[in-house]
Formats: C-alpha cells, structure tokens, sequence
C-alpha cells in the first residue's frame, strides 16, 4: 500500500469518527429538546441521521470500493449505490427544508395549519424512500457493462468506478439529484431573503408590526443558518462533480488520482463539518448542546466530586477513630 492510499483511508477514518460523534450529538440534543416538535428540526434530524450514516457506512464502503476488498460484481455495485444513498438523502433533506422556509415565510399563517410535525415526519420518511430507487439504478442494469463482460472468475477487486458507470453519475447523480435541486433551493433561499428585507424595510407602527420584524428577524437568522449549510454542501460535492464530468465529456482520464481522492475526502468533510455550523449559527441547537454539557458532564463532575469529598471524609473518619484508641 502506497503513502498516498495509506495517508486516504487514514483521513477517511478520522471523517467517519467525526461525522458518528458530531451528528450523535446533533440527533441527542435535538431529541432530548423541545426543538424536535417543530417541523424544521424534525427535518435537520433526518439530515444528522443522513450524515451519521455517511460515518459508519458511507465512507467505510468508499474505503472498500477502492480495491481493499474483493467481491462479486453485483457485490461491487452494492456497497458503491450505498455509498452514494446518503449522499441523496442528504440532497433531498436539504430540499425539504429549504421548501419549509419558503412556506414559513411567504405563507406563514397558513404554514402552522399545514405544516405539522406529523407530516414533517412524514416528509422525512418519503426523502429517504424517495433516494433508493435513484442510488440503486446502477443494480437495476444502470452499471459498466464493459465490467461485467470481463468479469470472468466468480470474484474481481471493487473498485467504484469500475462498476459505477460515468454516465450515471454525470446524468443521474449531478445533473438530476443534485444541481437540479441545488438551483431550485438557491432560487427558494433567494426569494425568501428578498421577501424578508421587503418586509423589514417598512416602517414599524403598532406593536403588532413590532412583533412582525422580531419574527422575522428571526427568520432571517435560521434561514442564514440553512442556506450556509446549503452553500457548504454545494461548495464540498461540486468539484467532485464536476471532475466526473471532465472525466466522462474528454474520455482521456485528465484527472489525476490524487485529485479523485481528494474530491471524496472533501465531500466526506461535509458531513462532518455540518454540526459545527449548526453549534455556532442556530441559537436553539447550542442551547440543547448545552444542555447536555450540564445535564451529562457537570452532572458526572459533581458525582466524582462528591466520591472524592465522602471517600476523604471516611479517611478523616478512620484517622480520628485511630487516634481515639490510642
């Protein structure tokens, strides 16, 4: 195993312990809060569920598929479609959230009659069955046919591009499950923040119109949040994308293997990366994160504390009743 492979599947390791804990924490904080009842969070712990997995599954299998493991061809092109599953899901939470946004602003007294959690829930469900028909075209005859004619013994080292054919990942996994969405939330986040600043620039009268700009002041503020998540995805799975197009429109392998590796861990990164935005930018997630610093860790401090305090006085105890006998 050469440095460069060594150095991928070591980083990736470090991704998938980070994408496990960040987004764990992420999902306990969000459920153990009063936050889970509001339909927009419901929809960002279906995405932390979608980023966990991308930790203990995803990147594992990426590690698989790049020749450290040897299978059968429909072997192969399963453990590549479950790497490319969350990835979707991931696509669609985001989807389903920015279409929250627009509804909670533009129509917001119709927004809390429609959109409850139940049907958020509901939301969540048909995001994660909607993306396994589209990972999994490749297992329905949408893999590399020149692969599977060569494939003579019963077994062949997976490698992902080897049975993952360019044309589905440019058409089907760019084109249609990831920029079309992409554009359509960047027009949505667009028309919101342009309905809000439209609002916000009305002079306030009653106190009525005062709450209306505190509402949606706040508004802008989650909407920022979200749309910075957005704006991260974009900016980690493009180049990606964008190298498998060089590679399937030029069909001379201009990109070079480094580059591959690279485009994979920064998309990897992603997922990781999205707790962290979510701890600075939305106030009530760093509140439950709180939350679960005092109630777990200061609650485990004042335990050893109190051990320590009780085991001190039985020594005192002891010494006196020593002394005593004397």
């Amino acid at each position: 195993m050469d440095v460069e492979v060594m150095m991928y599947t070591l980083l990736e390791v470090l991704l998938a312990v980070c994408c496990c804990f960040g987004n764990m924490l992420v999902i306990l904080a969000l459920w153990t809060s009063k936050c889970i009842k509001q339909p927009t969070f419901c929809l960002i712990v279906s995405l932390a569920v979608a980023d966990f997995m991308v930790g203990c599954v995803a990147i594992p299998a990426a590690v698989l598929v790049d020749g450290k493991v040897k299978t059968s061809f429909y072997g192969c092109v399963f453990l590549s479609c479950v790497e490319i599953l969350f990835t979707l899901v991931s696509v669609l939470c985001l989807a389903a959230i920015a279409v929250d946004r627009f509804l909670r602003v533009c129509v917001p007294l119709r927004y809390k009659r429609t959109v409850t959690q139940r049907r958020s829930w509901l939301v969540a469900t048909a995001c994660w069955l909607g993306a396994i028909p589209l990972s999994f075209a490749p297992m329905f005859g949408w893999y590399n046919h020149d692969t599977f004619s060569k494939t003579t013994n019963s077994t062949l080292e997976c490698r992902f591009i080897a049975v993952i054919p360019l044309s589905y990942l440019v058409y089907c996994n760019f084109f249609l499950c990831n920029l079309l969405p992409l554009l359509v939330m960047t027009a949505l986040y667009g028309y919101v923040f342009s309905t809000i600043r439209g609002n916000l620039r009305e002079k306030p009268g009653d106190s009525a119109q005062h709450q209306s700009r505190n509402y949606l002041k706040k508004e802008r503020a989650l909407a920022g949040s979200l749309s910075l998540v957005l704006a991260l995805f974009a900016l980690c799975w493009l180049p990606l994308h964008i190298m498998n197009s060089i590679e399937y429109f030029h069909k001379s392998g201009v990109v070079p293997g480094t580059a591959v590796h690279l485009g994979i861990l920064l998309s990897h990164a992603n997922s990781a990366v999205n707790p962290v935005v979510y701890a600075f930018k939305i106030k009530k997630i760093r509140t439950a994160y709180l939350m679960i610093w005092r109630r777990f860790v200061a609650c485990g401090r004042e335990k050893q504390e109190s051990q320590i305090s009780q085991t001190t006085d039985n020594n005192v105890s002891s010494t006196m009743n020593s002394v005593a006998k004397i």
